[in-house]
């Protein structure tokens, strides 16, 4: 059933397929980029109208209703979150997110730029999420899971999911220093074992894993000081490898940090503009450089081990990472329509649309039975939703309730995305 276009709301009409601008949060954590090199920086600043401080580090620009980061609606509604006008005006959601997810969002969307890694770290699954919560409220800010997507804006770079058994056997022939920090016997069970074994396998590499996490702070020093200087030596013999060269790096950010050593336990991700990296709940990650738009479930619980300054589970996350082995799907976006590109991850919560709009062409984002957020990264143009026309530029924020049908037409090159419920969902 169709979203019905005006609704009373305390005596009130109230036009559900209006489109609603946003004013939005910004992060600002100490792996951001630095005043204006910041794409966050220069969105934000146009968004909200603030002057962007050259000495702060810019890290996420948050869009959506989560408690931490909320976004506020623009339009003279005396400072009202979007969480609140939803909860009064609910049938914008579309009757099929009303009745799984209730009256909120089911998913966070953000802008991240990116100076140097984030950390080490996985996101529980809703069962954890509960648990984690009602343990530890102050830490795990709130009860649900976050299965994420990365789509890159320029190059960018992350540590994701573990490699596979060949070349972890690879790593212990070739990285002495890790055998000697977890012990030669350990070392040698996953040498010798057979990727036929498959929950062997997890069991061995949950056991070195989690050796290797808890390692004390001065073996750990120690390793890595030995592990800096043969790989130095060894580099004017040889040229080293894409990893050995980003341990390196890792190593000046984060000097004597367990996470350094550890990265040689994942793989190395490179994304290309335009191509997109998903994990779902208890899959390790970190994002070490580049800017990205990234969407989540509506979640903010963290479990951190590495590559950080902040505060470490390390033997929550040892213990609850799901240990697949293999290098990540990248997704390419497939074409939906003119000038624009999907990207479907397998969560229900959300996807993601990259309209890239050539000057002086037109195209529509098509009605679909949930809500949407719409943030413009570039360029300007005009936007229309039933009988209202809007300027648009860079920084925009907007809210499309369900059922809206989009016309976008640009005065200069527009780039815009669009972040919406899974349509395998809304329409299974």
């Amino acid at each position: 059933m169709e979203t019905d276009s005006i609704e009373a709301n305390g005596g009130c009409a109230v036009d559900l397929r209006r489109i609603r601008r946003l004013r939005c949060s910004v992060k600002d954590y100490d792996w951001g980029r630095t005043g204006s090199d910041s794409l966050v920086a220069r969105l934000h600043s146009t968004n909200s109208g603030a002057q962007i401080d050259s000495t702060r580090p810019y890290a996420e620009l948050w869009m959506g209703t989560h408690g931490s980061g909320p976004s506020y609606l623009a339009d003279g509604s005396n400072g009202m979150t979007l969480k609140s006008w939803i909860s009064e005006n609910p049938k914008s959601l579309g009757n099929r997110v009303l009745e799984k997810w209730g009256c909120d969002l089911p998913f966070l969307f953000k802008v991240l730029s990116v100076a140097k890694p984030l950390s080490i770290q996985a996101h529980p699954d809703k069962e954890s999420a509960k648990k984690l919560h009602k343990a530890r409220p102050d830490l795990y800010k709130d009860d649900n899971h976050k299965p994420e997507m990365a789509l890159a804006i320029t190059e960018f770079e992350a540590l994701c999911g573990f490699i596979p058994l060949q070349e972890l056997k690879g790593v212990l022939r070739d990285v002495p220093e890790i055998e000697e920090l977890v012990g030669t016997e350990e070392a040698n069970q996953v040498l010798s074992i057979s990727e036929q074994h498959t929950e062997e396998v997890k069991s061995v590499l949950q056991t070195i894993f989690t050796l290797l996490m808890s390692a004390g702070a001065d073996s750990t020093k120690e390793i890595i000081s030995k592990m800096k200087q043969r790989l130095c030596m060894e580099s004017k013999e040889r040229q080293l490898t894409d990893k050995e060269r980003l341990v390196l790096r890792l190593e000046k950010q984060y000097p004597d940090d367990i996470g350094v050593i550890s990265a040689f336990f994942f793989n190395y991700v490179k994304l290309n503009p335009g191509e997109a990296l998903y994990l779902g709940a208890n899959e390790p990650h970190a994002y070490l450089s580049g800017e990205s738009i990234e969407i989540m479930a509506t979640s903010d619980n963290v479990v951190r081990a590495g590559l950080t300054s902040k505060l470490r589970d390390i033997q929550t996350l040892c213990s609850m990472l799901t240990y697949k082995q293999g290098f990540p799907e990248i997704l390419k976006g497939s074409n939906v329509g003119a000038y624009i590109t999907r990207y479907l991850p397998p969560f229900d919560e959300f996807e993601i649309d990259l309209c890239d709009l050539p000057q002086g062409e037109s195209t529509v984002f098509s009605c679909v039975s949930g809500p949407s957020l719409v943030l413009v990264v570039q360029g300007e143009g005009k936007l229309s939703a039933g009988a209202s026309t809007d300027d648009i530029v860079a920084g925009d924020v907007l809210f499309a309730p369900a059922d809206t049908e989009i016309h976008l037409e640009s005065s200069s090159d527009l780039k815009l995305y669009r972040a919406g419920v899974n349509s395998r969902f809304l329409y299974s």
